[in-house]
């Protein structure tokens, strides 16, 4: 890819890459001249990328599931015993919870943004003409 290719967002490197032109940056794949040959295929990828992702939403959540369970049981055993064994399991528990909660957020997020693209994509591929 050329130097001159950036991205504005993250997302929008992977998903729709611009160029600077004299009318600021320029969508390389969504251009109002874009192929539709050209939207479809980018369809596909997001679509196919949107499955994956859902997947692992899917994944995340079982995991997320085992951790939370796995925090309650020690918070119980912590109640019981109130020992500072007891004490530091109940932490480590609740940071590895924690810690998948954050990655399910990010995992939403990513559905989020794929489903925002595919809607633009969606959107060209009917109102460009065929």
């Amino acid at each position: 890819m050329p130097a001159s290719i950036r991205a504005a967002r993250p997302l929008d490197r992977l998903i729709c890459p611009t160029i600077p032109s004299s009318r600021g940056q320029v969508a390389l794949y969504t251009e109002p001249g874009m192929h539709r040959s050209l939207v479809e295929r980018r369809l596909i990828e997001v679509n196919s990328r949107l499955k994956r992702v859902r997947e692992e939403l899917v994944v995340v959540d079982e995991q997320l599931t085992a951790l939370a369970e796995a925090a309650d049981e020690a918070r119980i055993r912590y109640l019981v015993s109130e020992t500072p064994l007891a004490d530091r399991e109940l932490r480590e528990a609740r940071r590895h919870a924690d810690a998948m909660s954050r990655s399910r957020a990010a995992v939403v997020d990513s559905i989020t943004e794929l489903e925002r693209a595919q809607d633009e994509l969606l959107d060209r591929l009917v109102t460009e003409p065929q």
